[in-house]
Parts: structure tokens; C-alpha cells; sequence
């Protein structure tokens, strides 16, 4: 009887185990990301007596889209990074804003590397199960329990090329150049199946720059900012030999 406990106690020991080292079989990831830009600097928007939250600056004339491509590696179960290369466009126009006499406009192609630091505050509770690796995970309580939720932070560098408008080209403009920017955050991953997830990703980048549009403003006291509102598709590769990831 002694012995017969025992061998049970064991078999779950070594159950649980296994079950808690399931997700180092799959350290690698790649992601890949495309939404809409938002672009907030000097041309265009109204003043912030006239827009407080800045609601009114979110327009369909400044939207432009942005992709990305990412590979991720998971150093810890809440902690990921990730090398990142995001490209797109960004726009700035001063229709609809509190200088629309001055009628400047600006398309901004764009190239963006980065080095980015996640963690994951909510972590999903399917990917560490032997039942999910099998497809069992189902219904309302498999959805909530397959739900990840992250911030995030790090270091990057915008390449950038103005298009200007007539107006702000007689104005004078450097046509492009470098800075670096700041890239932060908030995401949410599904873990649909044991190699794939989709997810949402709401990212911020201030830049070390008052001039990613072409025009600085005298009455400008901050830097440009832009964000991306990028739906993600993640597909995780297997580990290869001495760790690296496997691509077959």
C-alpha cells in the first residue's frame, strides 16, 4: 500500500513537472504585426486649450498604416525580448486642426529597428498543460485561461523621409534623417493553438526629435510621438540544436 502511494505521489510530481517545462520547448517566436499610424507633431492638430485629451487629433486625414516583423525570445515565463523592424508611413496635415491657414502637409516614410523588453502581468494558464498541447483546451474557461496581457518598453532608432507639400517646401525643411525613439506599451496575446497566437498590441514611440515631419514649431515644447495599433499573428518555432530556433 506504502509503495503503491508513493508511485502515485511520484507520477504526479513528474506530471506537474513536465507540465511546468512544456513552454521551454517553444523559447522562439515570430511575430508579425500591421495596423494604423498615428502621428502626432507640429503640422497639424488642434491646441490644447481647444483639445484636452487630444481626441480630436485622431483623424482619419493623419491616419497611415504601419508592419512589422519581430523575433522573440522567452528568457523566463513573464519575460520576453524581442528584436523589432517596423516600417510605414506616418502623415501630418494642418486640415481640420487650429492652423488650417497655414495649409502645411507632410507624408513621412519611415524604417524603425528596436530592441524591446516585455512582461507578461497576466499570464495565460493553457500553454503550461499537456492537454492543451493535445487540442483540448475548449470553451469559455479554456478562452479566458489562454489569455496573455504585457507591457512593454525599450530602445530603437527611426529612419525617416519627408514628402512635403508645396507650402511647407517653400517654408524650408530638412528632407529626412535619423533619431532615436523610445518604443512603450500595452498588448493582449490569445494562445490559440500550440503554435500560433493572435493578439492586439497599442505602442507608443517618443522620439528624440521635434522634426520628423519637416517643421518645428516656436511654440513647440515637446518632442513627436507616434503610435501603432498593430493585430498580431505569432508563430512559435521549436528549439533546435544547442538552442537555437529551428525553422523546418
Amino acid at each position: 500500500m506504502k509503495r503503491s502511494f508513493l508511485t502515485i505521489l511520484m507520477l504526479c510530481f513528474i506530471v506537474s513537472f513536465a507540465d511546468a517545462q512544456i513552454w521551454k520547448l517553444k523559447r522562439y517566436e515570430m511575430v508579425f504585426g500591421i495596423g494604423p499610424s498615428f502621428f502626432f507633431g507640429d503640422i497639424g492638430g488642434y491646441s490644447i486649450s481647444k483639445n484636452i485629451l487630444g481626441l480630436k487629433d485622431i483623424t482619419v486625414l493623419q491616419t497611415r498604416f504601419d508592419f512589422n516583423a519581430n523575433l522573440k525570445y522567452r528568457i523566463s515565463q513573464p519575460f520576453d525580448v524581442r528584436l523589432s523592424l517596423t516600417s510605414g508611413f506616418l502623415h501630418a496635415t494642418d486640415v481640420r486642426g487650429s492652423n488650417e491657414n497655414r495649409r502645411f502637409a507632410a507624408s513621412i516614410l519611415f524604417i524603425e529597428p528596436a530592441l524591446i523588453g516585455e512582461y507578461y502581468f497576466i499570464k495565460n494558464k493553457a500553454e503550461d498543460s499537456y492537454l492543451f498541447t493535445k487540442g483540448k483546451n475548449t470553451g469559455f474557461i479554456g478562452f479566458i485561461k489562454s489569455l496573455d496581457f504585457y507591457a512593454f518598453v525599450g530602445i530603437g532608432g527611426i529612419g525617416y523621409s519627408i514628402r512635403p507639400n508645396a507650402a511647407l517646401q517653400s517654408h524650408g525643411l530638412n528632407p529626412g534623417g535619423f533619431a532615436a525613439v523610445v518604443p512603450f506599451g500595452l498588448g493582449s496575446t490569445l494562445i490559440y493553438s500550440p503554435n500560433f497566437n493572435f493578439g492586439v498590441e497599442l505602442t507608443g514611440r517618443y522620439a528624440f526629435s521635434d522634426n520628423l515631419d519637416g517643421y518645428t514649431s516656436q511654440y513647440s515644447s515637446a518632442n513627436d510621438v507616434y503610435y501603432f495599433l498593430n493585430f498580431t499573428l505569432t508563430y512559435k518555432l521549436k528549439n533546435g540544436a544547442h538552442g537555437l530556433p529551428s525553422f523546418r
